[in-house]
């Protein structure tokens, strides 16, 4: 155990406030357990004067244990992270959901900051069993999508995580919903059209039940369908402000690559070039399409020599992706994925493939790991 001395992180205690890490003597027994109080500045002065330390390793953040990570464990930190969020927004709203949404999306922005390739694979990727939390898997694609553009615009850090919140949470009040109209192949009844209508108010009503008093999340939240032009809703105002705006663009986008009941996922490309055209000039749109390009990485494209591949990775230019082969030349699937360079005659990019045509498919665990060579 690799410890230092309590007084060096000192900065990091308050005083009736639960301790982030264990209080050891020094020959490492227990003096306070992690989650304990330090009661008076007294007390605090004693284990100072005792020589208390800490175990290092209990220093580190949920974004320091990301970053040190081996590049292999970051699929199964993919994982984990992605749930833990899931949980946090489908248990919503409760006295310690902020908290619970502090902690679970902590490293989840590492990740997306450490690998931005894997980011976008989670953003593509098609779980067949998804709908079962679409809302959920819809809030995270538009989080990762926010995030990752405005990085690529230099946004300051504060405002990066709060557009990765918000992004989270601005369908909180409808989760449920989301998943019943994806697998809907009825227009949406007068009552859903209502709860569509009015989901950004009552879902800032949740996030104050449950302890949120960022004016300006709460603000981007109740704007994030509100367009400048004043055409959109709930309010119909222009005042929308650049966080609402980024949510509402990052929306639209990963709303068409989701598939649906009735209706497959929009290939990337197609995804892209409609955001162009939909919104042509728009700094977030073109950094948008920019950050994910003609095959982002999750998408299924077919080779010059008749190969099914998947993007594993955005290559040195945005028509030249690493990709993973699935199948054979003969559309024989192969007994593993094959990492490739399409920079060249027959391994070139032909097209781009829907997701439900694919008749190879490998573990997403599985490609991930292609993504990390």
């Amino acid at each position: 155990m690799q410890t230092t001395e309590l007084r060096s992180v000192k900065h990091r205690i308050q005083v009736g406030a639960p301790l982030p890490f264990n209080v050891r003597s020094a020959d490492h027994t227990l003096l306070l357990a992690r989650g304990q109080p330090v009661a008076s500045l007294d007390q605090l002065d004693s284990l100072f004067k005792r020589g208390a330390l800490v175990d290092l390793a209990e220093l580190q953040t949920a974004r320091d244990r990301v970053r040190q990570a081996p590049r292999e464990a970051l699929p199964r930190l993919w994982t984990e992270g992605l749930s833990r969020v899931g949980e946090a927004l489908l248990h919503a709203p409760h006295h310690s959901f902020k908290g619970a949404l502090e902690d679970a999306t902590e490293p989840v922005l590492a990740l997306v900051e450490r690998d931005p390739d894997l980011a976008i694979f989670q953003v593509l990727r098609q779980d067949p069993s998804a709908h079962v939390a679409y809302g959920v898997q819809r809030s995270l694609n538009t989080a990762v999508t926010a995030f990752l553009v405005a990085q690529r615009l230099g946004w300051a850090a504060p405002d990066m995580e709060r557009v990765f919140k918000v992004a989270l949470t601005s369908n909180l009040s409808m989760l449920e919903l989301q998943g019943e109209l994806a697998r809907q192949r009825t227009a949406p009844t007068d009552e859903q059209r209502l709860a569509l209508q009015t989901h950004p108010h009552r879902s800032v009503d949740m996030l104050q039940a449950a302890g949120v008093a960022d004016d300006d999340w709460l603000r981007a939240v109740a704007r994030h369908h509100e367009m400048e032009d004043g055409s959109g809703y709930p309010s119909g105002t222009s005042d929308v402000g650049d966080i609402a705006s980024m949510v509402r663009r990052a929306d639209v986008y990963t709303s068409k690559l989701a598939s649906r009941g009735h209706r497959d996922a929009m290939g990337a490309d197609i995804a892209g070039r409609q955001m162009f055209m939909e919104d042509p000039g728009h700094p977030m749109t073109a950094a948008l399409v920019k950050e994910f390009g003609v095959y982002p990485p999750g998408c299924h494209v077919r080779l010059v020599s008749g190969e099914l591949a998947v993007v594993v990775q955005r290559g040195p230019t945005v028509t030249t992706p690493v990709v993973a082969c699935l199948t054979s030349t003969q559309g024989v699937p192969l007994p593993a994925p094959v990492r490739r360079e399409t920079d060249s005659g027959k391994n070139a990019v032909a097209c781009v493939v829907g997701q439900r045509t694919v008749n190879a498919e490998a573990t997403a665990d599985r490609l991930m790991m292609l993504t990390l060579r």
